[in-house]
């Protein structure tokens, strides 16, 4: 396990934490637009009014300033709008702040990090656009480009140079036919074969299949067949695992008589 980071310690500004604060949710256009406005410019005017008797109203409107900010054929989005009030009982939700130093600061006094809370939220408000041809518009619009298709079919004038996935590569297939060759090549005749079998019988006789593979230069099944014909499979110990020749086979030199 790594060691926890050490993070410094850092006052909390709790000046602001008894003020009730708004949680607004606005729709997805007029946060884009908010977004790219200038810091110099109003974006909206909110309106609460108070009937006798009854909830208050929350209305909002939209800047010109904010409406105008539009890209060739971009709809334009609804002006007006109302905000659903609702009270928050069961959560406890805070605003905070955290101010850092800019690197460019040129102050005299060196700047410092600040964390602050800005107030608890009291109420939370939806902000819902009202049903006008304005907003059908942008609505309809909004469905037909979620509509549109990520892939489309396109016909193409020239010939389009594309590389197919092949079955097997070249050095592949002549590995293959090389090894083929080898190996119907490396089949000697039968009487060569045991030709061989005989002389290295007349030298040891036992010998285990990898070195007769090594004597005669064959393929193991091709000896193998062969050596079924000539020789014993010993199963066995002390000689198991070993080939010899049959009895019927062996012609081995009687030692000469000492003098």
């Amino acid at each position: 396990m790594s060691a926890p980071t050490h993070h410094p310690d850092r006052d909390l500004d709790l000046s602001n934490s008894s003020r009730g604060v708004w949680l607004v949710k606005v729709p997805k256009y007029i946060a884009n637009k908010w977004e790219k406005a200038p810091g110099n410019i109003d974006v909206g005017k909110l309106k609460i009014t108070k009937p006798p008797g009854q909830k208050a109203q929350v209305s909002l409107t939209l800047s010109e300033s904010v409406l105008c900010m539009k890209e060739p054929n971009e709809e334009t989005i609804p002006k007006e709008h109302r905000l659903d009030v609702s009270t928050v009982t069961r959560l406890s939700l805070g605003v905070f702040s955290h101010v850092t130093p800019s690197a460019n600061s040129d102050s005299v006094v060196p700047e410092t990090e600040k964390l602050a809370m800005e107030g608890r939220i009291v109420q939370k408000l939806e902000c819902r656009p009202y049903a006008d041809n304005c907003y059908m518009k942008l609505k309809l619009e909004s469905i037909r480009k979620a509509s549109v298709p990520t892939r489309q079919v396109q016909q193409l004038d020239r010939i389009v140079q594309n590389y197919k996935p092949v079955s097997d590569h070249k050095h592949n297939i002549e590995y293959e036919e090389r090894k083929k060759a080898e190996g119907k090549k490396a089949r000697d005749d039968k009487d060569a074969v045991l030709e061989m079998l005989f002389a290295a019988f007349e030298k040891h006789q036992y010998y285990n299949i990898k070195d007769l593979v090594k004597i005669t230069r064959q393929p193991i099944v091709y000896l193998k067949e062969i050596l079924k014909e000539v020789c014993n499979y010993n199963l066995k110990n002390p000689h198991k695992n070993m080939w010899e020749l049959k009895p019927e086979y062996r012609h081995y030199k009687e030692p000469e008589p000492a003098e």
